[in-house]
């Protein structure tokens, strides 16, 4: 492999770069583009995790009542 320097760095404490509108005057360090910032993103985990772990905690919960409610060695 080649030894190529990064010059992409990114400081956790600066600001982000503004969406970039003029591409060809900032063409050795843009901005992210407009429609990655804008796009709307309905395939990730989040609607997924948004039904799944309501019904898990509702089947957990059923399953304590039915096996651990009365449990009569914890006293």
């Amino acid at each position: 492999m080649e030894d190529i320097e990064s010059k992409h760095t990114e400081d956790p404490n600066k600001p982000h770069k503004p969406i970039e509108h003029d591409y060809a005057k900032h063409e050795a360090d843009p901005g992210p583009s407009p429609q990655a910032v804008n796009e709307y993103n309905d395939k990730g985990a989040g609607p997924a995790m948004k039904w799944i772990i309501p019904v898990i905690v509702v089947v957990l919960l059923i399953l304590w009542f039915i096996f651990f409610r009365n449990n009569t060695s914890a006293q």
